[in-house]
């Protein structure tokens, strides 16, 4: 059965009150309430959100700020004096429902390192996507940079880590940064896929929220889970705004941005790090080739893992918190199976100049590639050597950027007279360049000839196809001329003064608004807008999902970098793509062979890139540079030199560090983790079940509805849907004769207004436990866009669709809004006292034992209010003793047969039981105290350890700076050591078990009797 516990004389003592957890109870104002956050704020105490309980105040929500010299203080309810209440809910149901929400809210406690959430979600459910929430979870604080190669699904990764967090408690207040463009996909993937609802602050959100907000108020205190983009945070209004807010994660997307010290971009992520508990950094491409850059960044996730800034990190001070792998990973590839179709081989389309072209590359070769002895370039000086290949590379793109490049040469120049060669030079050159028609384009002619002949875009055809350019002149060029060659007739007026954003051809670059670029994004992902082309610079390289509907690309002119060409085609060569990708390359052919730029390098690169992307996985390390601007020059520089340049690029990375930042590092036993290793073993591969009483998340949905609202038929117009179609679906009103869910509706408005306003979801919702539903109509969103709300049971079940992407109906996991919204309202309710005595109360049932249980949680927590230590107990009491049940919590309540199915039975007189609840909570505290003792090792190493780090960097980079000879340098540096050092230490103190632990009495069961002798 078990053993019977110590008896440690801590009766009468309370938890510290400054230690609060989710799911306590506590007096404030004279009234209680139930916490539902817990956060620590640098000046104000403990952040406290709370609902609350005592009928004053019932189902409110409201914040407190706990501070122990403030006089309205904050106090938890003592254990010892719960009141022991009889369960008259049909069947139990109160009490079934309360200890199935404690289950629920309780956090996943710090020292448990395998996943809660995984394969809960709407998303395949990938051992390798698991890989980066395993690996950040096991650091001292969730710090990782996640550098997976193009494809893999970053995007989803940090949505499987960020729901670890929230289950663990550590992620109620989320901020996500990203560029500008993919605010609205970022946003649709963590709401659709893992009920994550996030407010976007993009243009509109913010001008919404000056109009709500009171003026002086701080945006990011206000919502607790935000995503913005990083061209708006990084101005220093904002900046100013986020120094004086804390978070528990911050994910900042497309990373390599913040490298530059001295960039917006780097001051906003240093202004962040130090402000949150999880830091995580994602991109294709962290390393721009500058150590002490990449140094940088790695310092924003963990000050102390690199000792000498200026040194190359090694693979062991990256093993922690820098994971990478690619498409040809052995434990990726073999995972997915029909998700990512094979690329094709890409197709070259021979582009023959003509005889104006021809011109032009004689004049560009003769005076400014090659010219003769006699006669030497019209540009001396800085960057002479480089220009003449800018005017080459113009030119390979089209007419247009030609000429655009001159004009932006000529007015740098102005009337310099020292530069009187080099302007009477670019004006011969802009005059062959006007001479050259729109008929007189090779490219124009063949881009036209592939899309309608090969992929046969039109006004009949569903055919889709992304056309990358290096040059914005070009793409300006091509919208004004493909609409009507390719029968659309000509482009539509302009939208909101930009063009490009409406109409079958659409423009996407980095000049547009946020909403241009977003709404650009979101069309070209649904079936049935009009888009077909998408002309787009190489800001749609990174992070932009573009395979929903589309599998051509091509390249219109080719970038001289592999980091580019491999990027480009990763936004149709993805996991999720369904039909094999084709990528297609212009290539500019010139009648002499000494003219051949493109088949010189273009067609190299392309072939480079496709082979490391067939047997490597990817091709970014192949040149050691990882670093766009820095492979486009050593190749320019090669291409001036009359180098081959398929010998200036090996067939794969030499350099130990390059293997280690491709993802192709094995370890040879020297203890360091590699970044691709294989996570398909049984230790990686180790999910938390986690206990339950309800047989499922329906069974629980369906009882809570029952117990909050007697008749939901009436009261919320609660509803299942017709089975055959909607299988497993119900729909309930949020604002029905006086019943408003006012808190469900908050937690709600995350959503974009237009999918509330539109859906009305903040009327009505509709959920449903169906997966297979959930993802069906999750794929029929993305196939239909309407500009006109649709209710249902308006016109077929095709045209039952949500707007713009977003599904009509969503999966009710355990993290949907409404499912944690439940659990709150079942805890909030099962906690309220007696009307006059402020007490924790517990429920007792008859149940099918033979003796009284009493069923207590108790944990422990740090300082920061997560829990460390925590314990499901059931104290048998029998022969005047209390005895700890050995089994499972939830095994001792489907033993005692606490179910669906219990029928009412009387418990008798329960004030002898409660007589004995100080001695319950006495003998709680002594086993949970015993268990922390057997667990102090396992929670005190990794604390341990980091100690032992943090002093050996802070020695080595002590020794290191005492060299330094400038007296202020030097101290400067010695400050900066001893701050990182204090921080640090105060985070160990921070994460270590303290105070006395929290008991709760949750309920007690009692022999199926009518009276109880005890």
């Amino acid at each position: 059965m078990g053993h019977m516990s110590g008896t440690a004389t801590l009766e009468g003592q309370r938890p510290d009150d400054g230690h609060f957890a989710a799911g306590m109870t506590v007096l404030a104002r004279g009234e209680e309430w139930l916490i539902n956050e817990v956060s620590h704020t640098e000046h104000d105490g403990v952040r406290l959100v709370v609902t609350g309980t005592s009928p004053l105040v019932r189902d409110q929500a409201a914040i407190f700020f706990h501070r122990r010299d403030h006089l309205d203080i904050v106090e938890p309810l003592r254990a010892e004096d719960t009141l022991l209440l009889p369960d008259d809910s049909p069947g139990f149901r109160r009490s079934r429902l309360f200890i199935e929400a404690l289950l629920r809210k309780t956090p996943v406690p710090q020292g448990e390192l395998r996943l809660a959430t995984a394969g809960t979600h709407l998303a395949d459910d990938l051992l390798y996507q698991r890989e980066p929430a395993q690996r950040a979870l096991a650091n001292l604080r969730p710090r990782l940079l996640i550098a997976d190669a193009v494809g893999l699904g970053k995007t989803l990764e940090i949505g499987l880590l960020l729901s670890e967090l929230i289950r663990r408690g550590r992620g109620d207040r989320i901020l996500v940064v990203t560029p500008r463009h993919i605010l609205e996909q970022f946003q649709h993937e963590m709401w659709t896929r893992f009920a994550i609802g996030m407010v976007r602050l993009d243009s509109t959100g913010f001008a919404r929220m000056k109009r709500q907000l009171p003026v002086g108020r701080n945006p990011f205190d206000h919502y607790p889970r935000v995503i913005a983009s990083i061209d708006t945070l990084k101005s220093a209004q904002y900046r100013e705004q986020l120094r004086r807010v804390t978070w528990d994660a911050v994910v900042m997307d497309e990373s390599h941005k913040l490298i530059s010290k001295t960039a917006l971009n780097n001051k906003l992520a240093r202004v962040l790090a130090p402000t949150t508990h999880a830091f995580i950094l994602a991109s294709a491409t962290p390393h721009n080739g500058d150590d002490e850059s990449f140094n940088e960044l790695i310092s924003l996730i963990d000050p102390t893992a690199i000792v000498d800034p200026k040194q190359r990190a090694t693979p062991a001070q990256l093993a922690d918190i820098y994971v990478r792998r690619h498409k040809m990973s052995p434990n990726v590839a073999a995972q997915l199976g029909t998700e990512w179709a094979e690329r094709a081989k890409p197709l070259f389309v021979d582009c023959p100049a003509t005889d104006r072209e021809e011109e032009l590359l004689d004049e560009l070769y003769s005076t400014w590639i090659t010219p003769p002895p006699d006669r030497p370039a019209p540009i001396a000086g800085r960057g002479s050597r480089l220009f003449p290949v800018h005017l080459l590379k113009a030119l390979l793109s089209s007419p247009a950027a030609l000429k655009d490049s001159i004009t932006n040469r000529l007015k740098s120049i102005g009337g310099n007279p020292d530069r009187t060669r080099e302007t009477e030079a670019l004006h011969r050159l802009a005059g062959l360049a006007e001479r050259v028609t729109d008929d007189d384009s090779a490219k124009l002619s063949a881009l036209v000839n592939v899309l309608k002949n090969e992929i046969k875009v039109g006004p009949t055809s569903p055919a889709r196809v992304v056309v990358f350019s290096e040059r914005r002149a070009t793409i300006d060029w091509l919208y004004r001329r493909l609409p009507t060659r390719l029968g659309f007739g000509p482009p539509p007026p302009a939208t909101g003064g930009e063009q490009g954003v409406t109409g079958p051809v659409r423009v996407l670059h980095g000049s547009q608004s946020d909403d241009a670029q977003q709404r650009i994004v979101k069309d070209f992902a649904l079936a049935d807008t009009d888009v077909r082309v998408l002309l787009t610079s190489d800001i749609a390289a990174e992070g932009v999902n573009l395979h929903r509907q589309c599998h051509n690309l091509i390249h219109f002119d080719v970038p001289w970098s592999l980091i580019t060409i491999e990027q480009r085609n990763g936004r149709i060569d993805r996991y999720g793509q369904k039909t094999s990708p084709q990528i297609r390359v212009l290539l500019h052919r010139s009648a002499n062979p000494n003219h051949e730029a493109d088949e010189r390098v273009a067609r190299v690169l392309t072939v480079k890139e496709d082979a490391a992307h067939r047997t490597l996985g990817e091709s970014a390390a192949l040149m050691g540079l990882r670093d766009e601007e820095a492979e486009a020059t050593s190749i320019e520089q090669a291409f001036l030199d009359g180098r081959d340049i398929a010998e200036l690029i090996p067939d794969e990375p030499t350099d130990e560090t390059d293997i280690f930042m491709a993802g192709a590092w094995t370890d040879d036993g020297d203890d360091v983790a590699d970044p691709g290793r294989d996570i398909t073993s049984p230790e990686v591969d180790d999910v938390l079940q986690q206990p339950r009483l309800f047989g499922s998340t329906r069974e629980f949905i369906e009882d809570a509805l029952a117990e909050t609202y007697p008749n939901p038929a009436d009261s919320i117009g609660l509803a299942w849907l017709d089975p055959a179609d909607y299988p497993e679906t119900l729909t309930f009103e949020l604002n029905r004769d006086g019943a408003r869910l006012t808190d469900l509706q908050r937690r709600l408005k995350a959503l974009p207004q237009s999918y509330l306003d539109q859906r009305r979801v903040l009327e009505q919702i509709t959920v449903t436990f169906s997966t297979d539903l959930a993802r069906q109509r999750l794929e029929l969103a993305r196939k239909h866009n309407s500009n006109k709300p649709k209710r249902r049971g308006q016109g077929t079940k095709e045209q039952q669709y949500a707007e713009s992407g977003w599904p009509d109906i969503s999966l009710l996991t355990d993290q949907h809004p409404v499912t944690e919204w439940l659990v709150d309202k079942v805890l909030a309710r099962a906690s309220a006292g007696t009307a006059n005595a402020r007490r924790l109360t517990a429920r007792v049932i008859a149940a099918a034992v033979p003796n009284p249980v009493f069923l207590v949680n108790g944990r422990y927590s740090n300082r920061q209010g997560k829990p460390t230590v925590l314990a499901w107990l059931a104290l048998h009491y029998r022969d005047g003793g209390l005895y700890v049940d050995d089994r499972e919590f939830v095994r001792v309540l489907q033993d005692a047969e606490v179910n669906r199915d219990m029928r009412m039975s009387a418990v008798g007189d329960v004030s002898p039981l409660g007589a004995l609840v100080p001695q319950v909570v006495q003998e709680a505290r002594s086993e949970i105290a015993r268990r922390r003792n057997a667990e102090e090792d396992k929670l005190m190493e990794p604390l341990i350890a980091y100690e032992q780090r943090l002093e050996h960097w802070r020695k080595a980079t002590g020794a290191r700076y005492e060299q330094l000879t400038l007296t202020g340098v030097r101290e400067r540096a010695e400050r900066r050591i001893t701050n990182t050092a204090v921080a640090i230490k105060n985070l160990l103190d921070e994460l270590t078990t303290d105070g006395e632990p929290t008991i709760r009495i949750v309920g007690v069961l009692v022999p199926q009797r009518s009276t109880q002798e005890v």
